[in-house]
């Protein structure tokens, strides 16, 4: 009997102690600051030669949402030949798991794709859109999402 209740009351710390990182794990310090509020429009960012324009819509921009994740790169900056490109979806300072957009051409320098920016269980609503252009250049938005 004594044994069974060391076990129980090992069981329930383990499970105790994993709940809890659970729900703070994506409430780790960070200090990155927003440089983007989708909900007022679209951001814009300045990589090497290109200038790129992130819109995201609905708005205002939720969790759990299917949205439409749109890229344009200006007219000067050069052409981009590719038929996708991926834009990463990431909480900054935490490990959320892999999320990445397909975006597919949609004309001359305009990209689109569908995502879902997941939910932290603590509230956390700081996200990062990283668009993987290249090995070296990795152009980020960081901005908050709404409930």
């Amino acid at each position: 009997m004594v044994y069974r209740n060391q076990m129980k009351n090992a069981w329930l710390w383990s499970c105790s102690f994993c709940l809890a990182l659970a729900l703070f794990s994506c409430s780790s310090g960070t200090d990155a600051t927003p440089d983007c509020d989708p909900h007022a429009g679209s951001c814009m960012k300045q990589a090497g030669d290109y200038t790129i324009t992130l819109d995201m819509s609905p708005k205002p921009v939720l969790h759990m949402k299917e949205l439409t994740f749109k890229v344009s790169f200006s007219s000067d900056s050069p052409s981009i030949s590719s038929d996708t490109l991926l834009l990463d979806l990431s909480m900054p300072g935490m490990d959320m798991g892999k999320n990445e957009v397909v975006l597919r051409k949609v004309g001359d320098n305009q990209y689109n794709g569908k995502g879902i920016i997941v939910k932290c269980p603590s509230g956390r609503t700081l996200w990062r859109a990283t668009l993987l252009l290249s090995e070296n250049m990795k152009p980020a938005f960081t901005f908050n999402v709404r409930d």
